[in-house]
């Protein structure tokens, strides 16, 4: 599986290791992505998210229906 979140959709991004002597090597910048069960009350069932901690505290804001809607509304498939 990709390391992409099924939330944000951030995705690893593309930059430079810098010595001390200025020499420029590149690297990736990789997402904080956790795996996390989920228990979804609406449909009385457990779901398994690829999140990065943002996603995770913005479903613990939100709420998980409103983001799974949200997420559903844009095609996912949950």
């Amino acid at each position: 599986m990709a390391r992409v979140c099924q939330v944000t959709g951030r995705k690893p991004i593309g930059g430079h290791t810098v010595s001390h002597s200025n020499i420029k090597t590149k690297r990736r910048f990789l997402p904080n992505l956790q795996t996390k069960r989920f228990f979804f009350a609406e449909e009385d069932r457990w779901i398994t998210l690829k999140l990065t901690a943002d996603s995770i505290r913005t479903i613990n804001k939100r709420g998980l229906g409103v983001v799974i809607k949200e997420m559903r509304a844009e095609g996912v498939k949950i």
